[in-house]
């Protein structure tokens, strides 16, 4: 089979982060990413889930772009509760 070269860049520190975790599991940068192209090919998908954080959709920026400037113009009611822990 021939060989393939793939350049591409990433932040340094992700780098360094996952050059680690895959020395602690036997691998290498090389072996894992084509481990995942692999993965990529044979399902045809991203092998992980992949999703949107709800709290950063607009409708949510939104009300609390509305909630940031209630509190700017003293418009906001601030109520003082107790927490609650949980086990």
């Amino acid at each position: 089979m021939a060989q393939a070269i793939v350049s591409f860049r990433m932040d340094a520190e992700l780098k360094r982060g996952m050059e680690e975790t895959c020395r602690r599991m036997g691998l290498t940068m090389t072996s894992a990413f084509t481990m995942f192209a692999t993965m990529v090919n044979r399902t045809q998908s991203i092998p992980f889930k992949i999703a949107v954080d709800p709290f950063y959709s607009e409708e949510n920026m939104e009300e609390l772009r509305h909630r940031i400037l209630d509190i700017k113009t003293g418009n906001a009611k601030m109520v003082e509760h107790e927490l609650i822990e949980m086990e």
